[in-house]
């Protein structure tokens, strides 16, 4: 099975539309990520979405005014992409992989969205490619957001989260010196975030930061007891915004995102 088709088996088996919008841990890493795209967007500014999903934030943008290009590979999120836009203007829809955007010309896009490809992309090559894609298309001087699973947090979601054998899944995932190991049986990929800054160190960008998107709040809300109101949730979430930079708490958190300009 090629990565096309295990990616479309995956996202058929649940709701991606409704990822960032039911779950506290997704409205905090929708919240988070949405503050830091905010920081680089200015009037008419051209904004590519790569693994765009059901256009959660590509809808969103359009709505406020920009002007959106998504790019989705997933069949299925696609077509509900296309539905949640429809009757907007100012967002293109396209089916294509982060591998190859060659429908884009070099230094089009002046913000470019990498939000979930590198979640599927197991070989370095392909991890380089994907990047390497993401920076030619955006304008010097633009902002790049690369999203990136915590391989650290994979061991605490899959295996003691889901009281699945510890033991086996650090064996599975790491290397005898606990180097992240990628491998598509797990479908879902993480890194270390030394690694995964390392993978833009030869590249022509200049890193701005890297950002912990939900913390710890998948393994919290895992809980059978677990609430949270609307006031607890408010707070949480600004300590998150304040906090979220901070080294030593990068690798608590399932979702993360490297923000960098290219030069």
């Amino acid at each position: 099975m090629n990565r096309k088709e295990m990616l479309n088996d995956l996202y058929a088996q649940f709701n991606e539309d409704d990822r960032l919008r039911k779950s506290r841990q997704g409205q905090l890493e929708y919240l988070v990520t949405m503050t830091y795209i905010h920081k680089f967007l200015t009037p008419g500014c051209r904004v590519l979405e790569i693994g765009a999903g059901t256009g959660r934030y590509s809808v969103a943008l359009t709505k406020e005014g920009f002007r959106v290009t998504a790019v989705e590979l997933v069949e299925s999120n696609l077509n509900r992409l296309k539905e949640n836009a429809k009757g907007l203007a100012g967002v293109d829809a396209f089916q294509g992989d982060a591998l190859d955007l060659g429908r884009f010309a070099n230094d089009t896009f002046d913000v470019t969205l990498v939000f979930g490809p590198l979640y599927h992309l197991y070989d370095r090559a392909d991890q380089h490619r994907a990047l390497d894609e993401a920076i030619r298309v955006t304008k010097p001087g633009g902002a790049i957001l690369a999203a990136f699973l915590s391989a650290h947090a994979i061991i605490c979601t899959n295996y003691l989260y889901d009281r699945a054998p510890t033991a086996q899944g650090i064996r599975l995932n790491f290397d005898g010196d606990y180097t992240p190991l990628h491998f598509p049986e797990q479908v879902f990929t993480g890194f270390d975030v030394c690694e995964f800054e390392a993978l833009f160190r030869e590249k022509p960008v200049e890193q701005i930061t890297t950002v912990a998107a939900d913390s710890v709040l998948e393994i919290a809300e895992g809980r059978e007891d677990f609430s949270m109101t609307d006031e607890d949730f408010a707070a949480f979430a600004d300590y998150q915004l304040h906090v979220c930079e901070k080294r030593e708490l990068l690798g608590l958190s399932s979702h993360l995102v490297y923000i960098c300009r290219k030069r």
